[in-house]
């Protein structure tokens, strides 16, 4: 009976992501922020909190909600060999679920899970998410993966799952099995997008067309899913004139990302996920970083990318990240991105600092 009254959380990713313990309400520690009118017209809330996924959780649920990071065996296709061996140029060595439990279906694993997330929690009161995060969750059949979905069901505080994956890796199965769970309960799917530039997809080793994402998008809305898109920002692509003198690589652009942005705002989707590019040992970025071929996006940059970019969406869209946790035994750079909440209040203050004008883009 769990199974049919919770919520089903769909992760499509491209392999990409940050640590997995998460405390959905962290990033509302932002303050108010009072966002301007366009046009005579209300275009934005008027509380960024009140748009964070947190907060719209904890509304729904009635509690705070934190995810469970799981590891169920699966792999990639840009690992396998079908579309690759060294999988994305900058996703670590566990598929970027660093932070996962192994888990094969049963209530101790997952009770390993809760305890990763610390003694301050109170588990007899939080809600949880049971998140399937490592490599590529869908890429095995449907018949081995609904039993291992199912299971932290049984749990009477898992509200829901999450299943990471990739918008190539959405067969026919397995769109009909989601289909089937949209028929009694909520399904939320992420997909990993990251960037809409040709160049930029090809050189992070993506393994998928933008026609992908948008073939996704529409599959899954059909099947009565609801649909969230991940987005990094800070990456780099392969110069037009490289010279002795200059980087082989330059950064998107605040524009290219912006770009980004505002296609996935027009797309149909109900919630975004912000993630800063961390370079992590043991990945081809790593390589590329320490030979000089590219730097890293300082924080105020960061910060001004993703204010402008939550001027952008709609409010309709739930915020699902301001900004990523890297596992700091891996991470390189940048080493602002560990100071997590000096990043929110930066954003909180830039955001209170000035008028935020939603742009006629998105119409």
């Amino acid at each position: 009976m769990h199974f049919f009254r919770a919520m089903i959380w769909v992760i499509i990713w491209s392999g990409s992501g940050s640590g997995s313990r998460v405390d959905y309400s962290a990033n509302n520690e932002l303050v108010t922020s009072k966002l301007q009118i366009a046009n005579g017209k209300r275009i934005m809330g008027t509380e960024l909190e009140s748009r964070m996924i947190g907060r719209r959780l904890k509304n729904e649920f009635g509690r705070k909600i934190y995810k469970l990071s799981l590891d169920i065996g699966c792999t990639c296709p840009t690992r396998d060999g079908t579309k690759g061996t060294r999988g994305c140029i900058f996703c670590s060595q566990a598929g970027s679920g660093d932070f996962s439990e192994r888990y094969t279906g049963k209530q101790e694993e997952l009770d390993r899970a809760k305890a990763r997330l610390g003694a301050k929690i109170d588990t007899g009161k939080a809600g949880y998410i049971a998140y399937f995060q490592n490599y590529t969750n869908t890429y095995a059949p449907a018949e081995y993966l609904g039993p291992l979905f199912e299971a932290p069901l049984a749990d009477k505080n898992v509200v829901g799952i999450s299943i990471a994956t990739r918008p190539d890796c959405l067969d026919p199965e397995i769109i009909a099995l989601i289909r089937r769970l949209c028929m009694c309960t909520t399904v939320f799917v992420e997909l990993g997008l990251q960037t809409v530039h040709d160049s930029t997809a090809a050189f992070i080793r993506r393994g998928f067309p933008l026609a992908d994402y948008d073939r996704a998008v529409g599959d899954l809305r059909a099947a009565g899913a609801r649909v969230v898109t991940h987005l990094i920002f800070g990456l780099p692509y392969p110069s037009d004139r490289p010279s002795a003198e200059k980087a082989e690589l330059s950064l998107e652009s605040t524009e290219m990302m912006l770009e980004s942005v505002r296609y996935v705002a027009r797309s149909g989707v109900e919630g975004v996920k912000f993630q800063l590019l961390h370079v992590l040992r043991g990945t081809d970025l790593a390589e590329l970083y320490q030979n000089g071929a590219f730097r890293t996006l300082t924080m105020d940059e960061y910060v001004d990318v993703v204010v402008r970019a939550l001027s952008i969406l709609p409010d309709s869209i739930s915020i699902h990240r301001l900004t990523g946790d890297p596992p700091r035994r891996l991470l390189i750079a940048p080493d602002w991105s560990t100071d997590k909440k000096r990043v929110l209040n930066k954003i909180r203050e830039r955001m209170v600092g000035r008028d935020q004008i939603v742009s006629d883009a998105v119409r």
